[in-house]
């Protein structure tokens, strides 16, 4: 696979988040042309960790544009063949949903997908959407029960729910199919859940802190249950859904749904010195686990790397980039 993309010319946009900073590493590797687009790219925090990846001298060219201006993203697609949109926002701690999440996933999709329909050289775009898209839809999800792509989530429930970030991701994905059916353009939706394994970028992002939150002193775990998928399956999922011609439609992306008493169990098992949260956040009966199917993501190549490995490398990560307090002896 190593020249696939040799001679190619592809936009990822949103290039200095952590799943696309992969994805422009594994782009630059099998020799594409890679041109990203960031808010920001005199923002050495932003761009440097992507300025110093191998090939990138050569073949990466940044750009600026911000999901919520129209066109900004017109001269970073003109002249490329795939499109990787994963610019989305994606935190908890949220004061106004519409203006920090929904705006920005829904306007800015449909933003970058119109510049892609002014661009006759885009053959097919690929949009990180997510599990958050999928399994918020008020059925019941149990060990007996497996998620796959033709589960939606439901706008309403997210709203009943309160969840913000999966209202956006639903809402901006539905509008991207509908876009897409309209314009006749080709576009393939990645869907992973909690996205975890190393960082290449040098801040930390929510999914990799909620690791780092069991490892930092916390003394309960919350009552929570959710899929996990390693950062690189997700990057080279991308790049497999844009390469195969066959690959459409979603692709859920989970290679386990944990509770996070198990996620502490493992924690433990790997680091038996680590002070980790003893007990749950609430007396109530655990949040049942339930499956996700794998057939889909198979069918593009993609062998998950298993959760073990995925929480080790996060941790050791992590501890790289100095996030982890130093009593947290490891």
């Amino acid at each position: 696979m190593a020249n696939s993309g040799e001679g190619k010319v592809v936009c990822v946009t949103g290039a200095s988040g952590y799943i696309a900073s992969w994805l422009v590493k594994f782009l630059l590797s099998r020799g594409y042309t890679v041109k990203a687009s960031v808010r920001d790219p005199s923002d050495p925090k932003k761009t440097q960790h992507l300025v110093s990846l191998d090939g990138a001298k050569e073949r990466l060219h940044l750009f600026k544009a911000d999901l919520l201006e129209e066109g900004s993203f017109d001269s970073a697609i003109d002249g490329c063949e795939g499109v990787f949109h994963t610019a989305s926002p994606f935190y908890h701690d949220v004061k106004d949903p519409q203006a920090e999440l929904i705006d920005p996933a829904v306007k800015g999709t449909l933003n970058v997908l119109n510049s892609c329909t002014k661009a006759s050289s885009v053959k097919r775009v690929v949009v990180t959407s997510s599990m958050a898209a999928v399994a918020y839809n008020g059925k019941p999800r149990t060990p007996e029960v497996t998620v796959d792509e033709t589960w939606f989530s439901d706008p309403e429930v997210c709203k009943t729910s309160k969840m913000w970030y999966v209202l956006s991701k639903t809402l901006a994905e539905d509008a991207a199919w509908k876009f897409a059916k309209e314009k006749d353009l080709d576009i393939v939706t990645i869907n992973p859940a909690m996205v975890i394994g190393p960082l290449l970028q040098p801040t930390l992002n929510t999914s990799a802190a909620a690791i780092l939150n069991f490892i930092n002193g916390a003394k309960t775990f919350s009552n929570s249950t959710f899929g996990w998928v390693n950062v690189k399956d997700v990057a080279n999922a991308h790049i497999q859904a844009y390469e195969i011609p066959s690959a459409n439609g979603r692709y859920c992306m989970v290679e386990r749904v944990l509770h996070h008493s198990e996620i502490v169990n493992i924690l433990r098992q790997l680091y038996p010195n680590l002070q980790l949260p003893e007990s749950c956040a609430d007396e109530n009966p655990f949040v049942p686990t339930y499956e996700v199917s794998k057939e889909k993501i198979k069918s593009i190549g993609i062998d998950y790397i298993p959760l073990e490995v995925s929480i080790k490398e996060t941790v050791e990560s992590l501890k790289e980039k100095g996030f982890i307090n130093v009593r947290a002896s490891i």
